[in-house]
C-alpha cells in the first residue's frame, strides 16, 4: 500500500470522467492517497479585442466550474476528500504540469471509446498526457470497475515493461491477485512461410520473457500463468482474453518520449489502452 500518496483525476463533466473519479475513489481509500481533481478551459483562440469577450471567457469556463461542483458532490457522497482546480489552457500541458507541481504519483483519465476512431486515438487528450507525464497513467473505460485481483501484464522484454512488472507483482501481493503474464509476437502471416527460423527466435525470446516474471513473481508467492500472443493483430487477442479471463486491470510500460510523437510504447499498446474493456495503468519508471 501506499504506492500512490497524491492522485490527480482529469474530468470534463462528461459521465465517462465521472465514473473514472468515483473509481479512484476505491483505490484512494486503499492507498491512503489525496485526490486532486482537475478541470481544464481550453484556450479562446478568438479577438480578444472584441467587445463581450468577457462574456464569452466565462461561458468557456463555465463547464470547468460546474464539472467541478459536481465533482465536491460526488466526493462529499461518497465520503471522499478532494481538492478541486481550474486550469486553462493547452489541456493536456495543463494536467502534466499541475501533476508535476503537485509531485503526483498517478494520473487518472477516463476513456469513452464510444467510436473505433476514439478507441484507436484513445483521445486525444489521455493519449498525450501518456506521452508527455511524468507519472503512472491509469485510464478507465466507461463502465470499468478498478480491480487487482486477476491481473495482466504484457511485456516485451524492455526495461520499461520490467518497470511494468514490478509494478504489477506490488500490487497483486498487497491486494491478494495472480497474475496472467504474456508477451506478444506480432508478425504478418507472409513472414511465417519467408523466414520460419526467425519467428522461432522471437517465440522463444518471447517465451525467456514471460518465464523471467514468472519467477519474480513466484518468488513472492504470487501465482502466476503465462502465454505468448502470436498472430497480425495481437491487441485484439489481448483485450479478447482480458475479457474472457475477467481481468480486472492490464499493466503496461510506456518508452517515454520516443517514438510516435512522445505517445505511447507502440502501435500494439496504443491500441490495447483503447480497446481495453478493464483499465489500463501505463506504468513509468
Amino acid at each position: 500500500m501506499g504506492r500512490y500518496r497524491k492522485i490527480l483525476v482529469a474530468i470534463d463533466g462528461s459521465e465517462t470522467s465521472m465514473h473514472a473519479l468515483r473509481e479512484s475513489f476505491k483505490l484512494a481509500f486503499n492507498e491512503g492517497s489525496w485526490i486532486t481533481v482537475v478541470s481544464v478551459v481550453p484556450p479562446y483562440t478568438g479577438d480578444l479585442s472584441l467587445v463581450g469577450v468577457g462574456n464569452v471567457l466565462q461561458a468557456l469556463r463555465s463547464p470547468c466550474q460546474t464539472a467541478l461542483t459536481k465533482a465536491m458532490e460526488i466526493a462529499k457522497s461518497d465520503g471522499a476528500l478532494i481538492k478541486t482546480v481550474c486550469e486553462e489552457g493547452e489541456p493536456y500541458e495543463r494536467i502534466v504540469d499541475l501533476a508535476e507541481a503537485e509531485n503526483c504519483d498517478l494520473i487518472v483519465v477516463g476513456r469513452k471509446g464510444r467510436s473505433a476512431l476514439e478507441r484507436v486515438l484513445i483521445g486525444s487528450v489521455a493519449a498525450r498526457v501518456i506521452g508527455h507525464g511524468q507519472c503512472d497513467v491509469l485510464v478507465v473505460p466507461e463502465k470499468s470497475t478498478i480491480g487487482w485481483q486477476r491481473i495482466l501484464i504484457a511485456t516485451d522484454g524492455s526495461k520499461y515493461s520490467n518497470v511494468a512488472a514490478e509494478k504489477a507483482i506490488n500490487f497483486a501481493k498487497s491486494y491478494g491477485g495472480e497474475l496472467k503474464v504474456i508477451s506478444i509476437v506480432e508478425v504478418p502471416s507472409s513472414v511465417y512461410g519467408i523466414a520460419p527460423g526467425a519467428v522461432e527466435d522471437m517465440i522463444k525470446q518471447a517465451k525467456g520473457y514471460v518465464e523471467d516474471i514468472r519467477k519474480k513473481a513466484e518468488a513472492t508467492g504470487i501465482k502466476a500463468e503465462t502465454s505468448i500472443i502470436e498472430g497480425e493483430e495481437a491487441y485484439q487477442k489481448i483485450c479478447e482474453l482480458a475479457r474472457e479471463q475477467n481481468i480486472n486491470t492490464i499493466f503496461l510500460g510506456s518508452h517515454g518520449r520516443t517514438g510516435l510523437k512522445r505517445l505511447l510504447m507502440g502501435s500494439v499498446a496504443e491500441k490495447v489502452i483503447g480497446y481495453s474493456p478493464c483499465p489500463v495503468l501505463v506504468a513509468r519508471s
